[in-house]
């Protein structure tokens, strides 16, 4: 029988980030400039891939806010295409604006950008006052009582018994070490600090392969499921794949992130998902099935 171990996501499949990470990002640019883009914008960013975490997305909303100032008139759904089409991620969006824009307006929203404020910004209206003080180590640039207090789990504790019980169980996710310990602590899962990659030791982040090449090396596992909520999440495992041709890597979308529906479903396959689930929860039976 062939050794599998499961690899989960943590934002979008075990705890619910819509009224903390995506509405700090929102929130941020707000603060920051003014004005912002409604939480639908997020998603066809993160489609666009290389927005590993949501620092990343916030910037790509204020460089949008900036760039509209000037005069950019393109829609986000148009703007998050070219990105992918420009390599993803915030070096796309720049390269995107400085195509589109003069070199005067490109100036201009380039010297408005100011990424560690809209950071600091974001961490105290996540983390709230305590948890920034103790985290960042400084003081709140303003009173919050921290979105991170209402991340709902989506994972039930017979999930994590079964898949813990059956499989080697590790973690990829794009949030700093710290916030993943303090969702993990939340659902009640234990990870070795070997078996989980984080903003903090994965240079490379969704969707390079490293981590799950690595992991798949530290189970000694034949097989590989990595299950996240995002089409970099499959991509990763996709390219895994590619890269690592003695073992097999399935890629496994939930729809309880930011893709819903039947949409979600058709852009998870597309994609190259092995397998798309309406929740983690639902991952025992299926792996029972394949067994």
């Amino acid at each position: 029988m062939k050794t599998t171990a499961v690899v989960l996501d943590i934002d979008g499949v075990l705890v619910d980030v819509a009224d903390s990470y995506r509405r700090a990002v929102v929130e941020s640019v707000r603060r920051v400039y003014g004005e912002t883009l409604d939480r639908g914008a997020i998603q066809p960013l993160k489609d666009a891939g290389g927005f590993n975490n949501d620092w990343l997305v916030t910037d790509a909303i204020a460089l949008y806010v900036l760039a509209r100032k000037q005069g950019f008139d393109q829609d986000v759904s148009t703007f998050a295409g070219r990105i992918a089409d420009a390599g993803g991620g915030r070096a796309g969006a720049k390269a995107v604006l400085d195509a589109e824009l003069s070199a005067g307006d490109y100036d201009a929203v380039v010297d408005a950008f100011d990424p560690d404020r809209l950071r600091t910004v974001f961490q105290a209206l996540y983390l709230g006052d305590d948890l920034f003080a103790e985290l960042e180590g400084d003081e709140p640039p303003f009173d919050a009582a921290g979105y991170i207090h209402d991340e709902p789990v989506l994972v039930d504790s017979e999930t994590l018994a079964t898949l813990t019980d059956r499989y080697a169980v590790g973690v990829v996710t794009g949030r700093p070490a710290a916030e993943a310990t303090i969702a993990l602590d939340r659902v009640g899962l234990a990870v070795d600090d070997d078996h989980r990659f984080t903003m903090d030791n994965w240079e490379q982040g969704k969707p390079h392969p490293y981590a799950l090449l690595t992991l798949a090396e530290r189970f000694d596992a034949d097989r590989l499921i990595f299950v996240g909520d995002t089409l970099d999440d499959v991509r990763t495992a996709v390219n895994a794949a590619s890269e690592d041709e003695s073992r097999e890597y399935e890629g496994i979308g939930v729809l309880t992130g930011g893709l819903t529906g039947d949409e979600g479903r058709e852009a998870f396959e597309s994609a190259g998902a092995t397998a798309v689930l309406d929740s983690v929860n639902d991952l025992p039976a299926y792996l029972a099935d394949r067994e």
